[in-house]
């Protein structure tokens, strides 16, 4: 039995959630979010909650019923607050730059890399803190973790992209022989 599945989801103000088939609509201003349950919950939608309930006794509907909850729940929280992951670029001569749409690295290669954020997700920089902004936490990780993976930190000198909260364990390096 899923225990997250189990919590109601209370709607905020300015949120408004209808249902379609097995659809759940997620509308704020002009931005709208579909979540497709494909049958495999059911929900209610009552007096400001949004309830979910397993479709069958299997342990599949089980993980589906707290699955769809955190998904409904992720879509609910990236339309009134949203989510951001934030990056720190380590070493000599390494930064980045955003230009528009465009995020330009400079990350010790011969080369600049461009990378294309994609819609819906915003940037900014600060000094070596890159900051990736957006209403969708799946695409916001996303982005991340490809711009990480240009550079991943290494463990010597720690030189690299890193999450801001990552810790990198280093290794000691090589000694002189006496």
């Amino acid at each position: 039995m899923s225990r997250i599945g189990k919590k109601p989801i209370s709607i905020p103000n300015g949120v408004e959630v209808s249902a379609r088939d097995n659809v759940i609509v997620f509308k704020k201003g002009n931005v709208t979010k579909e979540l497709d349950t494909k049958g495999n919950v059911k929900f209610s939608i009552k007096d400001g909650e949004l309830t979910f309930a397993s479709a069958g006794e299997d342990r599949q509907s089980a993980a589906y019923w707290g699955t769809y909850r955190a998904l409904a729940n992720n879509v609910i929280i990236g339309l009134t607050s949203g989510f951001e992951k934030k990056l720190e670029i380590n070493g000599v001569g390494y930064k980045a730059a955003v230009k528009g749409k465009v995020v330009e690295l400079s990350l010790g290669f011969s080369h600049l890399v461009n990378y294309e954020l994609p819609e819906g997700v915003e940037a900014s920089v600060d000094k070596n803190l890159l900051t990736i902004k957006g209403n969708d936490k799946q695409v916001v990780g996303q982005v991340a973790a490809e711009i990480r993976g240009f550079r991943p930190p290494e463990p010597y000198k720690g030189k690299g992209v890193k999450y801001l909260e990552e810790h990198i364990i280093r290794k000691a390096g090589k000694t002189s022989k006496k």
